[in-house]
């Protein structure tokens, strides 16, 4: 919303125009839409939110993509260089590619979600097979589209390239492209919010319920009828500890208001124990693979490879989160 409010100042004030405005409220804005949806029950209440936020993702990546595009067309040449971003210190360049590495990382992070998505699947055919061919299609479709968005933001923009090229306003015109692109950024991350939320929700909520089988608080439904709408079953325990939680972590966004840092710190706590230490401990288990053969082998270097790498861009994502912080 502050992006939007920013390109309307630039369209009408010029580009150096001094259009700022601050996060808080914006992020506190976010926190109270986010408290409304988290008490939405389950996974399996999510369609319509997950639906509104992928077309909003499709969206604001294909604007961006077509943008790029253009200007590279545009200007008739291709910026940047292999070596990248330059820096006045070599350890400045060892600090932003580790930060970079949190980022990559991030898009591993679907791994939270992904056996909730699959209970959610109707059978026959199988949930696994069917979980199986989504994944691939997905990784195949974002993977494309985060590559093109890199390479053709970093052709358009050189070294000069924003963290998010329609929030860091690599472009200002048409203006009201990139107002309609922010708000399907806005409306995608509401959708994300919840889809990510909602399995530590649902195993926090199981593990208290589980401990206090007999409390009403933790139990009771109450239902609740709303004009218009279906009844809205509310539970107590859910509208405390959700928005207790929410509140949380908007109290953080608010300390640290840095979308690519944080986003790598994330990504790098993930990363590991689910996309790689997790999925081979299962494969071996899974096939009975003895110690000291050449697939089990070969399968213990990956995982100290692949937590090297964590290590790398969570030491780093961290350190670009203190950096501007005390910057």
């Amino acid at each position: 919303m502050r992006a939007i409010l920013k390109s309307n100042c630039y369209h009408k004030e010029g580009h150096d125009a001094p259009c700022e405005y601050g996060d808080s409220f914006f992020i506190l804005l976010f926190g109270v839409v986010q408290i409304l949806f988290s008490q939405i029950p389950d996974f399996h209440n999510m369609e319509w939110l997950s639906i509104i936020a992928t077309i909003m993702s499709f969206s604001y990546t294909f604007i961006g993509l077509a943008l790029s595009l253009a200007k590279v067309v545009g200007d008739g040449e291709i910026k940047g260089d292999i070596s990248g971003v330059s820096t006045a210190a070599s350890v400045q360049k060892i600090w932003l590619s580790s930060q970079a590495l949190g980022d990559i990382a991030f898009s591993f992070s679907y791994n939270t979600i992904l056996l909730d998505i699959q209970d959610t699947l109707k059978t026959p055919p199988p949930e696994n097979k069917t979980m199986k061919k989504a994944s691939t299609t997905a990784i195949i479709i974002s993977s494309f589209f985060s590559l093109c968005c890199g390479c053709f933001g970093y052709a358009a923009f050189g070294n000069q390239a924003p963290g998010n090229l329609l929030t860091g306003f690599g472009f200002y015109e048409p203006y009201w492209l990139i107002d309609f692109a922010n708000a399907c950024i806005v409306l995608h991350l509401v959708g994300g919010y919840q889809i990510y939320s909602q399995p530590l929700f649902a195993v926090t909520e199981r593990w208290i319920s589980k401990k206090h089988p007999n409390s009403k608080f933790v139990n009771k439904e109450h239902r609740i009828k709303l004009p218009l709408l279906h009844d809205f079953k509310l539970n107590l325990l859910r509208l405390c500890f959700r928005t207790a939680y929410v509140a949380s972590t908007t109290g953080v966004a608010i300390l640290f208001p840095y979308f690519n840092q944080v986003l790598g710190v994330i990504g790098a706590l993930n990363f590991w124990p689910l996309a790689i230490y997790f999925p081979v401990e299962m494969y071996l288990a899974q096939n009975n693979i003895r110690a000291w053969t050449r697939t089990w082998t070969v399968l213990q270097a990956f995982k100290i490879l692949g937590l090297l790498c964590n290590i790398i861009a969570l030491v780093g994502s961290i350190e670009g989160l203190i950096s501007n912080r005390l910057s």
